[in-house]
């Protein structure tokens, strides 16, 4: 079996795609059936999480690009921006994974929380989309250099942290 153990840097237009969920790009350490038949191994550093575009490396100099795939997810849209952020907090309190857009809040479908946001007044269209979440406030998951706000979302987060406990914290 091959075993896919790092995040390649490659850039090879010919890489062939590997399609995930977002619940299976969030598993480091996963066992997935190619289309072929094959079974390969997935064995990343804990808490890799992958994101479409990524290229994995096997041990055998094998290459395979992430590509996200369509899921069945909710689409939460508001007459107004108060509505829309109120929703985000909801959803945060019960620590969802989200998706946040400009003018919508994508997250997996979920019949209870598709109730709350009828409830609190909000649209809910089901869409088939590609799901990448946010990180959060902490930089879950591995960094991407192209990820347009990481660095400042990153050190805002860590700035609060060490308002918050001191600068003693963290320190090694």
């Amino acid at each position: 079996m091959r075993r896919f153990t790092k995040l390649s840097k490659s850039s090879a237009e010919k890489v062939p795609p590997l399609v995930l969920a977002f619940d299976a790009r969030k598993k480091s350490r996963q066992l997935v059936r190619l289309d072929s038949g094959e079974e390969i191994g997935i064995l990343l550093p804990p808490g890799t999480i992958l994101r479409d575009g990524d290229v994995i490396e096997s041990e055998d100099g094998s290459l395979f690009k992430i590509q996200a795939a369509k899921e069945e997810l909710m689409s939460v849209t508001a007459t107004d921006a108060f509505q829309l952020l109120r929703a985000a907090y909801h959803l945060g309190n019960r620590h969802v994974a989200i998706q946040l857009q400009p003018d919508r809040i994508l997250l997996q479908f979920d019949s209870v929380l598709k109730e709350m946001l009828l409830g609190l007044g909000l649209t809910v269209t089901i869409v088939s989309e590609q799901f990448t979440p946010e990180t959060g406030a902490y930089g879950g998951g591995h960094k991407h250099g192209h990820d347009e706000t990481f660095a400042e979302d990153y050190a805002a987060a860590q700035r609060v942290f060490r308002e918050h406990h001191g600068e003693s914290h963290g320190k090694k």
